[in-house]
């Protein structure tokens, strides 16, 4: 079902309960004022025969004429019946059975007064006093008139109901048809975006409502999958470029050696030239690998609380076997008194390739008799180690795709290296909950930071 017919239904179905409900407590009070309101003109009328039956010879001419008058003001249908106490009866007029009997008669010599019905006639019955004794008087009417005007109201208020639901539907669907027209916009706009339009953005996104939130969570998400696209094509691009140089240079060469026959020195040579063309790819195997190995459940991962300077300094050593020439300080001087707070919790050999590979990028830009600096930091809940290297540095542009598998920026090409370091940092920090940030300007160097959080919540002491 459309949410359009599901509104719409729903709107529909709250006002005819309202409806129904306010038509029966309209029905239900009117007749019972009405019942109310008959009861005791019965009573009056029963008070009336009362006077002119039972004090005929007690009062003066004029009253016995009022009281003549006033009794043949007859009611619809009405009929009167009077009783001694015993239950005889002493005056009737009228039809109808009112339904007196014994029991009603003793009720009426307790309580002085009853009312009740017999279908639509209406009963009062009261005890009335007089010099010959008490008397039991009963006067009953039918309210032809008002029953009439009751059942003119109940049609009238069912024939209302149902053009007012039949106004209610119309209006409802109509209503959900404006309210549907944003989101149906929305779902139009989304229709027409491809891969190819990731460009494209949706409209209506500048207000404070529902649906703007709903119109700028798309346009953030098609952010991210435009970013998630570009850098999959810049991945696909970078990494057949990296892999096709090194079997070019080897196809290349065993061509070369092949058009004739060589000298075992020229052989050697081409050998020498194809192993190291060998090793490049087995690098750049070996980062494919470690990147997928990064992209795993970190669930599946084994942790332990490390100390971070130690780990740090055991990836200092690290890069400088591979790079004897290098010149790394780090920093270790400001450390916290409570040693706890360098504690992290992570997996070593992990932790350990990320560190060292910010190391050896830091190492590989910076010129040569440049050192690379590192600091460790201690903050409220993370422990943060700075890099920072005196090299070409990365063009804003070029920042945004650092983290992307094979990216190299244009001013590093002449440079070896493979783009894998920095985005196999971040999916092992990510791992970690850590994060890890590049600030670079051109000729003045880069700064990278790794954060990781710390393993115990650090609580501030209180000053005595």
């Amino acid at each position: 079902m459309k949410i359009r017919t599901k509104l719409t239904l729903q709107f529909a179905s709250i006002f005819a309960f309202i409806l129904i409900l306010f038509s029966l407590v309209v029905y239900f009070f009117t007749s019972l004022y009405r019942q109310d309101d008959f009861f005791q003109g019965i009573e009056e009328r029963a008070q009336a025969v009362a006077r002119h039956v039972l004090e005929a010879d007690e009062v003066d001419a004029a009253t016995r004429q009022e009281n003549e008058i006033r009794y043949y003001h007859e009611l619809p249908h009405e009929g009167v019946r009077v009783f001694r106490s015993n239950g005889d009866l002493v005056f009737s007029n009228g039809k109808g059975n009112l339904g007196v009997n014994s029991a009603v008669l003793r009720q009426l010599e307790e309580k002085r007064y009853v009312q009740y019905a017999r279908g639509v006639r209406q009963v009062v019955g009261i005890r009335y006093p007089d010099n010959q004794g008490d008397f039991l008087v009963f006067a009953s009417s039918v309210d032809a008139y008002t029953l009439t005007k009751l059942q003119h109201l109940k049609v009238i208020l069912i024939v209302g109901f149902f053009g007012s639901l039949v106004v209610v539907v119309l209006a409802g669907w109509g209503f959900a048809k404006q309210a549907m027209r944003p989101i149906t916009k929305i779902v139009n706009e989304v229709e027409k975006i491809s891969a190819t339009d990731l460009d494209m953005r949706l409209s209506g996104s500048g207000g404070k409502d529902e649906v703007s939130h709903l119109a700028q969570t798309f346009n953030k998400m098609l952010d991210r999958l435009e970013l998630a696209f570009e850098m999959q094509s810049t991945f696909v691009s970078n990494a057949s470029h990296e892999l096709r140089t090194p079997l070019t240079a080897i196809i290349g060469e065993l061509e070369v050696a092949l058009m004739k026959p060589r000298e075992p020195e020229e052989y050697q040579r081409v050998l020498q030239s194809t192993l190291e063309d060998a090793r490049l790819l087995a690098e750049l195997s070996n980062g494919l690998l470690q990147i997928a190995q990064a992209s795993i459940d970190s669930s599946k991962i084994k942790l332990a609380n490390l100390r971070f300077d130690e780990l740090v300094w055991t990836a200092r050593e690290q890069a400088l076997k591979r790079q004897p020439s290098a010149r790394i300080n780090i920093d270790f001087e400001n450390f916290p008194e409570d040693e706890d707070r360098l504690v992290v919790k992570g997996n070593e050999a992990l932790l350990l390739v990320a560190v060292v590979n910010v190391l050896e990028n830091a190492i590989k830009f910076s010129p040569d008799g440049q050192s690379v600096s590192g600091a460790i930091l201690v903050k409220k809940q993370e422990v943060v180690l700075k890099v920072k290297d005196q090299g070409l540095g990365i063009a804003e542009e070029d920042l945004k795709h650092v983290f992307v598998p094979f990216f190299r920026a244009e001013n590093v090409r002449n440079i070896t290296g493979h783009g894998i370091g920095l985005p196999l940092a971040e999916r092992i920090l990510k791992i970690h909950h850590g994060t890890i940030s590049v600030h670079s300007k051109i000729n003045q160097g880069t700064e990278v930071l790794i954060s990781l959080p710390q393993a115990y919540l650090y609580i501030p002491r209180r000053q005595p």
